[in-house]
């Protein structure tokens, strides 16, 4: 019999789905509030703003904001030329440890957070997921919304209480080391990801082996250089995407280093839920 641990709520973690939905934000929205229920926003694309509960947040792709029960919120535009793309959803029933219930308290107070580089990929691909899941509107839409809606709120409240933590342990010199080694390994990937890049070449161009490398890049990120990378691409190739609509998918493939079309197409929906011409139809919210 499966032995549940409770880690993070104090009863199963079963939250109830009232909507979801995606909107393209061309004007500045009202003042208000939801009294029953926790509603999370998605930056999906753009930039603009939020006014919570008298504080103003610049928002940009990636980033989530959270308004808990009775807590007014409005959307402002802040360049009619780069409108945001938002997910939202909105749910209750649920409790985390040392929070009330239907709430999501940030450790510094706030409602907006800031997503790592793995917590935004895995959560833009859950939204996109929910976004065709809602639209195809097949058998069991409901269940495969609330399982997508669950790992996002979780992948949320694992980034902010590892953050916590980080800032609590501090690092040693050591770590310091080997995070100072990946912060390059990545910023070389970021700079290059254009090119040919093999687990070779990085290692000569930190003069390091690439069995060490390989090791202390998984201990910092949990992925291999090569997945990184990979994710990077992907990243690269969402935004363009957004920003070159008349460009082919085959010359965004192009510039961002894959020559084979087809295999970027197929790393591109295992990523994001959709292929990449899906997601170039719908991300302008037409």
């Amino acid at each position: 019999m499966c032995q549940c641990h409770y880690d993070i709520t104090y009863h199963d973690f079963n939250p109830t789905i009232l909507f979801v939905s995606k909107l393209k934000m061309e004007k500045d929205g009202t003042y208000h509030s939801h009294n029953d229920f926790t509603e999370i926003t998605y930056i999906l694309s753009g930039r603009g703003r939020y006014h919570v509960e008298g504080e103003f947040y610049d928002v940009e792709a990636g980033d989530v904001i959270i308004c808990n029960p009775g807590e007014r919120h409005q959307h402002i535009v802040t360049n009619s030329k780069e409108p945001t793309v938002q997910f939202f959803a909105g749910f209750s029933g649920y409790q985390f440890r040392g929070m009330a219930p239907d709430t999501i308290r940030l450790k510094d107070g706030g409602h907006l957070l800031r997503l790592g580089f793995e917590a935004r990929q895995e959560v833009s691909k859950h939204c996109y997921e929910m976004i065709a899941e809602n639209e195809a509107g097949k058998l069991g839409k409901y269940f495969m919304l609330k399982a997508h809606l669950m790992q996002i709120v979780l992948l949320m409240m694992r980034e902010v209480l590892e953050q916590k933590e980080k800032q609590q342990k501090g690092m040693s010199f050591e770590t310091y080391n080997k995070s100072y080694a990946v912060k390059k390994i990545i910023t070389y990937l970021n700079e290059n990801y254009a090119q040919k890049i093999s687990l070779d070449q990085i290692a000569h161009n930190m003069y390091l082996s690439p069995v060490y490398i390989s090791k202390i890049f998984k201990d910092e990120t949990g992925e291999t250089p090569i997945n990184y990378l990979i994710k990077i691409r992907l990243e690269k190739a969402r935004q363009t995407l957004e920003e070159e609509s008349d460009s082919s998918i085959k010359s965004i493939a192009n510039q961002v280093g894959y020559e084979d079309v087809y295999h970027f197409s197929k790393l591109f929906k295992k990523y994001y839920g959709v292929s990449p011409l899906f997601y170039k139809k719908t991300q302008g919210g037409s």
